[in-house]
């Protein structure tokens, strides 16, 4: 096993992972909450994090990964209440739209993928641990923490307590009435006349709060002291200051041993999210340039850096993609050359070294760049690549056959190329364009390739 590096937010400091039990690992990253389709920016975490446990596992790793889905929120009443919806409704529909679209990603699922609503028995012995422990006060039939119960407080997002908002201000300002003190956040929040769904607790009935739902969850299935916990960087704070607080004022331990955090998708400076209005959902970006531009794009950055999207950019994703596509239909099944293997070690030195996937990729297409050089390479090396990126099957993918009106144009250009008709031939080539189709000289003819979707 290679000595793998993460970079941790608690710390500021790119960090040995190490395992509570040698050669096993256990990753959790906060999913969405479902209160309408997901977006791009949702998706990176997704594929990052799966990335993560497949660069794991090929490095023989016992890696496991929990997602979670948040079903119950302020977030999904508001929407249910504003579409004339049943919450429990408006999240079940919703999570199976996250998944349906999560998976026509082709990069497979978590092993667990946990529901906030399923959890709710972990979650009020978690408070009531608290409240035993002094870290947690009932008022009114909510549940707050404490904040300046635990001297630990801010360690992980790195700010004072002066200069801290729980942001629950504006969603909730009857709250602050009931609290001890303004920093203090809600772990159970009583059922109120317009919220549909509660559940019995010591407290009275009600529902969890965002933060103590993903203590519960990552514990229960992942124990304490993990290995990575992820997320974006938008969820520093309160959200993971909130979790780890929780746990290790109830447990004595932390929750996790590294803070793994993704940089945000932002369109023209700022982080794509539904209350900026700046989105694009998943599904749409899938039906116009399909999984593998997608994929490409969401890795094609160091995961801690923030992302800029277009739809150029996907575009150019798509046709990288293809290129690896092309590059594969003139390799052999078999081993690379061994003359070739540095640039494979490179790839995987390069996710071992805080998981830097752009070096990965242009490790990928500097072994493309010298399989295109050569007749006869064994495709092991690149399937292997490919294999932690989620995108082996571009190497699995038959060349698809052209319309026989598109052929007959590639036909007639080629005819028109003979006669020294160039202008006729330029022509011909951009109506087979306006097909969806590249038309290419090639020894004794010509070949055609699809376009990337999105392009043209």
């Amino acid at each position: 096993m290679r000595p793998i590096r993460l970079h941790d937010t608690r710390t500021g400091e790119v960090v040995p992972l190490e395992p509570r039990e040698p050669g096993r690992v256990g990753i959790y990253a906060c999913g969405p909450t479902v209160y309408g389709r997901i977006h791009v920016g949702n998706a990176r975490p997704y594929v990052v994090f799966m990335a993560l446990r497949r660069f794991l596992a090929a490095q023989g790793y016992d890696a496991t990964f929990v997602a979670n889905v948040t079903d119950i929120n302020d977030k999904i009443y508001d929407a249910a209440r504003a579409e004339g919806r049943q919450s429990a409704e408006l999240a079940r529909t919703m999570t199976e739209a996250y998944m349906k679209d999560t998976d026509r990603l082709g990069i497979g699922r978590p092993d667990a993928e946990p529901l906030a609503s399923e959890t709710i028995g972990p979650i009020i012995e978690l408070i009531e641990a608290l409240v035993d422990g002094g870290h947690a006060y009932e008022s009114s039939g909510d549940v707050y923490f404490r904040v300046r119960s635990l001297p630990e407080y801010g360690e992980l997002s790195h700010r004072r307590l002066e200069d801290m908002d729980q942001g629950e201000g504006e969603t909730d300002s009857a709250s602050h009435d009931r609290k001890e003190d303004p920093l203090d956040f809600a772990l159970w929040k009583a059922n109120k006349p317009d919220e549909d769904t509660a559940w019995d607790s010591p407290w009275g009935r009600g529902r969890p709060g965002w933060h103590i739902e993903c203590s519960a969850m990552a514990e229960t299935l992942l124990g304490l002291d993990f290995e990575v916990h992820g997320g974006g960087t938008d969820l520093i704070f309160p959200h993971h200051e909130n979790e780890a607080a929780q746990t290790r004022a109830a447990r004595g331990q932390p929750l996790a041993r590294i803070w793994m955090h993704n940089g945000m998708i932002q369109t023209e400076g700022e982080k794509m999210a539904k209350s900026v209005g700046n989105i694009f959902l998943l599904h749409t970006a899938l039906d116009e340039y399909g999984p593998d531009a997608v994929v490409m794009y969401l890795l094609s950055g160091h995961y801690r850096q923030p992302l800029q999207f277009s739809g150029e950019r996907l575009q150019e994703a798509a046709a990288r993609a293809d290129r690896i596509r092309e590059a594969g239909r003139r390799l052999v099944e078999g081993p690379s050359p061994q003359d070739m293997t540095p640039l494979r070690e490179r790839f995987f030195d390069a996710l071992a070294d805080d998981f830097n996937t752009a070096e990965a990729l242009a490790a990928v297409f500097d072994w493309v760049r010298e399989a295109n050089r050569r007749e006869g390479v064994g495709r092991d090396d690149l399937r292997a690549m490919l294999a932690v990126l989620g995108l082996e099957r571009l190497l699995d993918e038959a060349a698809p056959e052209a319309p026989a009106e598109v052929v007959e144009l590639a036909q007639r250009r080629q005819a028109a190329r003979a006669e020294r008709d160039f202008d006729e031939a330029d022509r011909l080539r951009d109506a087979i364009a306006e097909q969806g189709w590249e038309v290419r000289d090639a020894a004794g003819g010509f070949e055609l390739l699809p376009l990337p979707q999105g392009s043209g």
